[in-house]
């Protein structure tokens, strides 16, 4: 049952403490497990191995202590909000029913806030995937827009998440890193809203790419360019990773959205970026020939100095020029990664 308006909070759905503590809640009834069916399209992995046998013994010793959160779902069904995994243990553990708390007249929008903030209360945000995090950030964002509140933050966010507000000046590797990094959407997950904006391109790259980037096959960086890439141009990138084990750095990436964006990106060129044949914005590895000109010279060398002397230093000046290029985006890195903590 759907109502109509705007998405109510979290807060609004299950009282002052947003969150369903069955000590606090109303109407908990029991339900029959054959009666419960999942959430579609549910954004998070279930749990499995040691994690779900140690839930299956719980339940076995103490039954369900915290009621699931269900809504109805067509004749004498119920879609399941939050319990995803206590319903799958308690099935292991041999129950046939489960306490719940039946919400009436939620939105789509509604229902899959509960989805999210439920499984947000019993884990962090770190210890999601980078999908999940995406879903989840995607999810509050949705909601956020939709009560119409923070329009200054959500016309950033959709500023940011378009391809303009996604280059820097020099590399897309640095996305929004001259922006301030103390301005916040969602404080309770401490983002700054440009992480918040690179989550949320990660909704727009297909599953199969997706799924390496939670497996960490592909970075977090070279994910969200990847993610400005056409879907039909994706497909293509993901079978050729998949067909010759190729890996997928910031270069490459960067070298596959820029030829994207020039139409230029054939199947063939994708395979030669993949496979590193070609080099920087597709360009052959082979270096031009560069001439430095004479008021350069004259400026940092003095007269009579031989070629292959002032080769020598160049090539030691640009060794050091680069290696503090690393280590800054080394220092950026670590900065994303405690951004997630």
């Amino acid at each position: 049952m759907e109502t109509k308006g705007k998405v109510r909070s979290f807060a609004d759905i299950f009282g002052e403490d947003a969150a369903p503590d069955p000590k606090q809640q109303a109407g908990v009834t029991e339900i029959e497990i054959s009666k419960l069916v999942p959430f579609a399209n549910h954004p998070f992995k279930l749990y499995e191995g040691e994690r779900f046998n140690d839930m299956v013994t719980s339940i076995k010793e103490l039954g369900v202590v915290l009621p699931v959160v269900i809504r109805p779902k067509g004749e004498d069904k119920y879609e399941i909000l939050s319990g995803h995994n206590r319903v799958n243990a308690a099935k292991i553990a041999g129950l046939e029913k489960v306490p719940a708390i039946i919400k009436e007249g939620l939105s789509d929008e509604e229902a899959n806030l509960i989805v999210t903030e439920t499984n947000l209360l019993q884990r962090s945000f770190a210890d999601l995937s980078y999908s999940e995090r995406a879903i989840a950030l995607a999810t509050h964002y949705n909601a956020i827009k939709q009560q119409g509140k923070r329009n200054d933050l959500i016309n950033e966010i959709e500023m940011l998440s378009k391809p303009h507000g996604f280059r820097a000046e020099t590399t897309t590797s640095q996305v929004g890193a001259r922006l301030r990094s103390d301005e916040k959407i969602g404080e309770q997950y401490n983002l700054s809203k440009n992480t918040v904006a690179r989550y949320l391109r990660l909704n727009e790259l297909i599953p199969e790419l997706l799924a390496r980037v939670d497996n960490e096959e592909i970075a977090f960086i070279p994910a969200v360019a990847l993610s400005f890439i056409k879907k039909t141009e994706q497909q293509v990138i993901e079978r050729i990773i998949a067909e010759n084990n190729f890996k997928v750095d910031m270069v490459k990436a960067d070298i596959l959205r820029s030829n994207s964006e020039t139409g230029s990106l054939s199947p063939d060129r994708i395979y030669a970026i993949l496979s590193g044949e070609l080099g920087k914005k597709g360009k052959s590895n082979k270096p031009a020939p560069i001439k430095v000109k004479p008021r350069v010279i004259s400026r940092f060398f003095t007269q009579g100095q031989k070629p292959a002397e002032i080769e020598e230093i160049i090539e030691k000046a640009l060794e050091l020029y680069f290696s503090r290029l690393e280590q800054a985006e080394k220092a950026t890195s670590s900065e994303e990664k405690e951004d997630v903590q």
